[in-house]
């Protein structure tokens, strides 16, 4: 979707002419256009009135803006260019000033008007916001976020725009919701330049959908208002008996270090007690109760003495510092006492490891003594080992039975 192809229009002028003074007649200028010539940015162009006299007199033209910001201004010039939301129209009117002897004399005013954007009601973008940042390059990234119209279709794609000067590029990175519809933008690199004081950052979107046409949408941000600070860097905190001391250095960032402002947030984590304190340098010494512990953070802003304030850093990591004096003294008692305790049992244990303790205290048990006569003599076991003659006899016997026997089946 382009962001170019918006209307020109030309606008019919009239003219009265109004006797003022002395028979001088203040004529108003012809040829009154408003033409636009970029992303909310308007070309006014007039001409002077061919049939004014001058007569050693100075001409001047009154300019005033009607709607969207109501302004006014005067010029010698016949041109006039106006950085202004065009998606609700805009309409200005010019007039001839005649200064005649330092009395100033004017015309009839001249008017022309720009109707507003094309497009169904509530498809428009709402509740955008922009930041930017200075990167660590140098560069300036360019983050912004919005709501969909209530009307718009859920088929609708937005698409953003951003102009800085004369420059003029078109989102590369999206977000989306639930319904594919673009909602952030995330420029990594823009052509905004760090350090420049209340230029504008015009940001356009529009968008399509087969359902309705998408009306467009522009705002614009004075670039030093959006631009969040970034971070403070190399933060030191150091409790030196009751002195809190703490260092840091500036956030990246092109301007010098009087040019920020800082906030140095305090918490006693043993009293609950918070304090933010306003500073305008980057070293800070504070007395505090040693026997407490504290956690700090630390966060930047420009000052009005560079430029208007932007937009607060993000708050630093948590440093924490010093220790609860309940705390330490628990941990101290417990680590004595385990120490103690393993001292005094190793040395019973080599005490008593030379005085032979282990053997009186506790004596090998003796082997019980045979009290009653064994009823089985030794001889019962050789016995019971050794065959006696009887068994012998006995034996041989039965092997000459069992022989006749098979003797006596055979014959």
């Amino acid at each position: 979707m382009m962001a170019s192809g918006m209307p020109v229009f030309l606008l019919l002028l009239w003219t009265t002419n109004t006797p003022q003074g002395a028979g001088v007649q203040v004529l108003p200028p012809v040829n009154f256009t408003l033409t636009v010539c970029a992303l909310a940015q308007v070309l006014l162009h007039w001409e002077p009135n061919p049939a004014q006299e001058q007569n050693n007199s100075t001409i001047r033209y009154d300019v005033e803006i009607l709607s969207p910001e109501p302004e006014e201004y005067d010029t010698r010039r016949t041109r006039s260019v106006r950085t202004a939301a065009l998606h609700d129209g805009f309409s200005a009117r010019v007039r001839t000033l005649l200064l005649q002897e330092g009395l100033p004399m004017g015309s009839d005013w001249v008017q022309g008007n720009l109707p507003p954007l094309p497009g169904a009601a509530e498809t428009s973008v709402t509740n955008l916001s922009c930041v930017t940042h200075v990167t660590i390059l140098g560069n300036v990234s360019l983050h912004c976020s919005w709501l969909p119209g209530q009307g718009a279709p859920e088929d609708t794609k937005y698409f953003l725009f951003y102009r800085y000067e004369a420059h003029t590029e078109e989102c590369p990175t999206y977000s989306k919701d639930k319904w594919s519809r673009n909602i952030e933008c995330r420029f990594s690199s823009t052509q905004i330049q760090p350090g420049e004081i209340d230029n504008l950052i015009v940001i356009h979107i529009n968008g399509s959908s087969k359902r309705a046409a998408i009306k467009p949408f522009q705002q614009l941000f004075n670039q030093n208002a959006i631009e969040k600070v970034n971070i403070p860097r190399n933060i030191n905190i150091s409790l030196e008996q009751n002195d809190l001391l703490a260092t840091w250095e500036k956030p990246i960032s092109p301007f010098h270090e009087e040019c920020f402002e800082y906030e140095f947030y305090l918490i006693n984590l043993k009293s609950g007690n918070k304090q933010i304190l306003r500073l305008s340098s980057s070293s800070f010494q504070l007395w505090v109760d040693a026997s407490c512990r504290y956690s700090i953070r630390i966060r930047a802003n420009l000052n009005h003495i560079c430029r208007a304030p932007g937009v607060w850093s993000d708050w630093s990591a948590t440093v924490y510092v010093g220790q609860n004096k309940l705390e330490n003294s628990i941990a101290w008692i417990l680590t004595l006492l385990c120490v103690s305790t393993s001292c005094t049992l190793l040395l019973v244990a080599i005490i008593c490891q030379i005085n032979h303790v282990w053997s009186k205290l506790f004596p090998p048990i003796p082997t019980p003594s045979n009290k009653f006569r064994d009823p089985f003599p030794i001889d019962y076991e050789r016995a019971r080992t050794c065959p006696s003659s009887t068994e012998t006899e006995v034996g041989s016997l039965a092997e000459g039975f069992s022989c006749s026997v098979l003797d006596d089946s055979v014959f």
